[in-house]
């Protein structure tokens, strides 16, 4: 049993080490695609990249575009806003995620058939094949999921700062685009990329208009996109700007002392299954214990 546990371990140690080499391939891969194409690098200079660049992150790919194939209609869009919302665009698309999937279910089915011999009845086997594929199949999305919701709570938590910021350089005499690029300096996390990534769009050519409704579509946050509403209707109507931060930043703390009131109300909620399930049976073993042995002493000796 111990060295049936010891060659398990080797090997999801093994298959998870090959699995975060083929993910690190194809995020380099796709990172340095566009400056393949700006620099139109030689046949040496291609050579010279890594293994995972040349030869396994066009074969994850291939296995990505081939899944997609059995995939439901819509699921890759769907996909790709969710690493959008994610962040993670710039890294992997739906292809990429696909293949993720697969490799997933793969390494689940590997670590049943290591694992199936410790199991005697086959509805055991059969019980721990179906954990075992739930985990491969919803553990990928579980953690997308987790990643997106994390980037959406530190922007929540950075936002109000950063409109007070903004509220702070336009009063001060600075542009809107210059204001932000102070954000962009001054306060780092998720949304002072955001707004680095929207600067980089007016620069090239984009309206601000469009630029901040695709810093709306990419970040999917509900404060966000109220505050961008309202910065284009300003934008539009000829509003001050300034006035108009500094009542979105009044409204943004409101909104942050609710959101924090609204869970210190629910932790009551939140502490009853903890008290029953685990608090609550301890207190009564160390309370009507003693109480239960005399009890059972006293009758026990008095049937005797």
């Amino acid at each position: 049993m111990d060295a049936l546990m010891v060659a398990v371990v080797a090997c999801a140690v093994t298959i998870g080490a090959l699995t975060f080499y083929v993910g690190n391939g194809v995020v380099t891969a796709r990172r340095s695609s566009s400056r393949r194409l700006a620099s139109l690098q030689t046949r040496d200079e291609v050579l010279s990249t890594g293994v995972s660049e040349r030869a396994i992150a066009p074969i994850i790919e291939g296995l990505g575009k081939f899944a997609l194939r059995f995939t439901p209609q819509g699921w890759v869009n769907k996909a790709q806003t969710k690493l959008v919302h994610a962040g993670m665009s710039e890294r992997m698309d739906g292809n990429t995620w696909a293949a993720i999937r697969i490799i997933a279910l793969i390494f689940t089915l590997v670590m049943f058939f290591m694992i199936q011999g410790a199991f005697t009845t086959p509805m055991t086997k059969l019980i721990v094949f179906a954990l075992l594929m739930i985990v491969g199949f919803v553990g990928p999305e579980s953690v997308l999921n987790r990643r997106i919701d994390d980037r959406r709570k530190d922007m929540e938590r950075s936002l109000p700062d950063v409109i007070d910021l903004l509220v702070i350089s336009v009063e001060a005499g600075l542009g809107f685009e210059a204001a932000m690029s102070r954000v962009v300096q001054a306060v780092p996390g998720e949304l002072s990329r955001e707004f680095s990534r929207t600067l980089q769009e007016t620069r090239v050519g984009v309206s601000r208009h469009k630029a901040l409704r695709s810093l709306a579509e990419r970040t999917d946050v509900d404060d966000l996109n109220a505050f961008i509403l309202a910065l284009i209707q300003a934008d539009q109507f000829g509003v001050s700007i300034a006035r108009m931060l500094r009542v979105q930043a009044d409204e943004m703390r409101i909104r942050r002392r609710q959101r924090a009131q609204e869970k210190a109300f629910a932790a009551p909620v939140k502490l009853v299954f903890p008290l029953v399930l685990c608090i609550f049976p301890s207190m009564f073993v160390v309370l009507l214990g003693p109480a239960g042995i005399n009890i059972y002493q006293v009758f026990g000796g008095a049937g005797i």
